[in-house]
């Protein structure tokens, strides 16, 4: 990509905004080295990083990247076989703490969750946990070892800590000596020996070695004899501790020089991983998205916002090109945003190229261009003698030889600076040659030659930027399909010029050139009149599916309210009448015992029968949910016997005549027999229905002993609880395992102390239905089983 379209395109400053989102300095300098690229895989490869990256930032904040430095140098310092200095160890120290931070920021929190094209990166980073826990525990800073990094450092500054207490105590033996001979009452350092400050006078009365004078001469700093084999001990101890560290450090430079190349691995990771999400806090920064790319040439950036523009002044505009046309000629009014659109288009192309993503709409285009040319501003030179237009013909010839299909074109006012005639046909005649070479071209204009150039030529379109005559000032929305005007009366009138001066310049102009106007005129009315009226209508559209969807909110709400009503009616009823039939059942029980045998006994037990049939008819008329309204029945499919719906009362109902001339019918449900309009019926059923008062079709009979049978268990398990808990179960089950026609069923008791078993035995030879009842053989239960058989 030529550097000159990236500099008139404004890519460095991109660039430099970057580089403030890296954290180390090896990541900012892979961000000063971007470049965009013009492989397709590549690209798709930095996109899909950078998007994979903003979604972790998203999902879990950022991770610091600040320990990362270049540790290259030591580690090509160890391959030699050298040793490494304190600072370079801790540097090591530090990147190793950066790669545990990362290396837990890039753990998942679900596993299950999707991998991305970052979990590689993230699985390569090795800690060493080990090597850095040492280098923590022998090196305490820059300027110091820690006692216990070897054992012979830890001796070797024992004795030196033993001899520093005997100096001291001879240096303040000595003080209280020569007192009345020193200058200060001090204990100082010369050449690395501890002295005495003696005035020059009373030198010969210290007995010692003179090490230093002050620069008066007043003044001499004397080692006294006591403690000159002392110091000289110590400096011994001094160059042993010296050699301590050294063996220290050789011993940590080999631990490196062993991992060196996970070390190696780790900081090439970490740097990339800093450069990657580098590009990702620059897309949070703007709320930018991933484009999609194609090699067909088309650009379709939707809402697209110039990065370098502020956010409360930038104006989002929509641009496509390379689709049904491949050239834009973009017109209108000075400072309308001709030029930014026209940088927006190359700014976005080089960032994405670059693997950075561009502030636009989800799913915006963009093409893979080998080289973007631009010829934007003003580059005269007096030194060079080249003219505003000499400038951009200039620029322009070298792109004229060198452009092709895989190049994206930007030109800034074509032809201009010129006479406008000569001008205007050289522009012309300029992006008729990129036309023909199929080369996706934008160009900004005033002339209205390369607007009916547009208007007359396949392939070519025109685009204005809005501009409000009553305001002066521009919308910098881009129209495109629309050709600009560039409103300079009405904008002179505005600022004052005089009507009779702007109707003089009117009457100046051709009648063609005035027609043209009108025309773009009367379009650009017309635009505005048909976006008022879209704008109303998508106003009231959404006005209209609130209010449905609120309507078909109450009418759910209804709908489960009444269905709660009605539940909780048939709910209570059913509990009531439970409580009845237990009750009467009991006292039947009770009674029988009292009148085994009598005619009192069987008149009472075929009264619970009647009660018992009568119940299940209650439980099987119970009506259901209310279903959503189903569409009227057709009237031509309504027979006589069609099982209907009938929606206004909610209740089945049989058809019993056809529709009259008003489409009523009539319809039995129940012992209830109405007249009912076709649009309130729904069919559900067209076979024909048996009425009230006809033989029972053969396939509903024994319905009621089926779904007795269905919900009947063939045994009954009363194992924990007493007799007076278990005999009026039994009793229920048995009457109930009797009307569902069951053979034979199992009681349950266990064996125990036989108590419940011949409670239950007891009660069951009294029962009439009962043939016959035995104990349980093995494989059924054996004693704590009784098998009952009905009649």
């Amino acid at each position: 990509m030529n550097k000159k379209a990236l500099k008139t395109l404004e890519y460095n400053k991109i660039v430099d905004l970057l580089v403030t989102y890296a954290q180390s300095e090896p990541g900012k300098e892979l961000c000063r080295n971007l470049l965009p690229s013009d492989n397709l895989e590549e690209i798709r490869t930095l996109q899909t990083q950078t998007s994979d990256a903003l979604s972790r930032l998203l999902r879990k904040g950022s991770v610091s990247f600040s320990g990362t430095k270049d540790i290259r140098a030591s580690l090509k310092r160890l391959d030699m076989g050298g040793s490494l200095n304190i600072v370079e160890l801790l540097t090591i120290a530090g990147l190793l703490r950066t790669v545990a931070r990362v290396k837990t920021f890039g753990v998942r929190d679900i596993p299950e969750e999707e991998y991305d094209s970052l979990d590689a990166q993230f699985n390569a980073l090795v800690p060493l946990a080990g090597l850095c826990r040492e280098i923590d525990r022998c090196i305490i800073s820059e300027e110091e070892i820690a006692d216990d990094a070897s054992s012979g450092l830890r001796e070797v500054r024992r004795q030196m800590a033993s001899v520093k207490n005997r100096i001291q105590t001879e240096m303040n033996s000595c003080l209280q000596s020569y007192k009345s001979y020193l200058q200060d009452a001090i204990v100082t350092m010369r050449n690395g020996r501890y002295c005495l400050p003696v005035k020059s006078e009373h030198r010969s009365q210290v007995n010692g070695m003179i090490h230093d004078q002050s620069a008066t001469g007043s003044t001499v700093f004397i080692e006294p004899a006591a403690i000159i084999k002392l110091n000289n001990d110590l400096r011994q101890l001094e160059i042993s501790e010296q050699k301590e560290i050294e063996k220290v450090l050789a011993t940590l430079s080999n631990s490196c020089a062993t991992e060196a190349q996970f070390l190696d691995t780790d900081y090439r990771v970490l740097v990339e991983l800093d450069f990657i999400f580098a590009r990702a806090a620059l897309s949070r920064h703007y709320n930018g998205s991933e484009p999609v790319f194609n090699t067909d040439g088309y650009i379709n950036i939707k809402k697209g916002r110039h990065p370098l523009i502020s956010k409360d002044k930038v104006v989002p505009i929509d641009i496509y090109l390379g689709d049904k046309f491949d050239l834009l000629i973009i017109t209108g009014p000075n400072t309308g945003g001709k030029t930014v659109s026209l940088k927006t288009i190359g700014l976005f192309t080089l960032m994405g190229q670059a693997g950075l993503h561009i502030p636009a709409f989800d799913n915006s285009s963009l093409a893979v261009f080998k080289e973007v040319y631009a010829d934007i501003g003003d580059e005269q030179s007096i030194e060079q003698s080249l003219s505003t237009f000499s400038s951009h013909m200039t620029n322009i010839a070298p792109i004229l030889k060198t452009a092709d299909k895989d190049s994206l074109v930007l030109f800034d006012e074509l032809g201009a600076g010129t006479d406008p005639t000569e001008g205007a046909a050289l522009a012309t005649s300029i992006l008729a040659f990129l036309h023909n070479m199929k080369v996706r071209t934008v160009a900004t204009t005033h002339y209205a030659e390369l607007k009916l150039y547009a208007l007359s030529t396949p392939g070519v379109e025109n685009a204005c930027c809005e501009f409000d005559v009553e305001t002066l000032r521009p919308t910098y929305r881009l129209l495109i399909g629309i050709p600009g005007k560039s409103n300079a009366f009405a904008i002179s009138g505005k600022l004052g010029i005089p009507d009779y001066i702007i109707d003089d310049a009117k009457k100046r102009i051709n009648s063609e050139d005035t027609q043209f106007e009108d025309i773009i005129s009367d379009l650009e009315s017309g635009r505005v009149q048909m976006e008022k009226e879209k704008a109303e209508l998508e106003k009231l559209r959404r006005e209209a599916e609130s209010q449905k969807a609120a309507f078909e909110l109450r009418e759910q709400k209804f709908l489960e309210k009444q269905d709660k009503i009605i539940s909780d009616a048939n709910d209570k009823a059913n509990a009531l009448l439970s409580e009845t039939k237990a009750f009467v059942d009991e006292t039947i029980r009770l009674v029988n015992k009292q009148t085994a045998g009598s005619d009192l006994a069987k008149a009472l037990e075929r009264e619970r029968t009647k009660l018992r049939d009568r119940m299940k008819d209650t439980a099987d008329k119970k009506p259901e949910p209310v279903a959503p309204k189903k569409p009227a029945a057709d009237p031509k499919k309504i027979k006589v016997g069609c099982t209907v719906m009938v929606n206004s009362m909610n209740l089945k109902g049989t058809v019993l005549s056809l529709p009259n001339a008003k489409n009523m019918v009539s319809v039995q449900m129940g012992i209830l027999t109405t007249q009912a309009h076709v649009s309130d019926l729904t069919i559900l059923s067209e076979g024909t229905t048996t009425l009230e008062g006809q033989s029972v079709n053969s396939s509903n009979r024994g319905k009621l002993g089926m779904s007795k049978t269905l919900s009947i268990s063939s045994e009954i398990n009363l194992i924990g609880k007493t007799v007076d808990e278990a005999l009026p179960l039994l009793d229920k089950y048995l009457d109930d395992a009797y009307l569902a026609h069951m053979p034979s069923v199992r009681v349950v008791h266990g064996k125990g102390s036989g108590i419940l078993k011949n409670a239950v035995h007891r009660h069951l030879k009294g029962l009439k239905y009962v043939a016959s009842y035995r104990l349980g053989e093995f494989g059924e239960g054996d004693a704590g089983v009784t098998i009952v058989t009905f009649k």
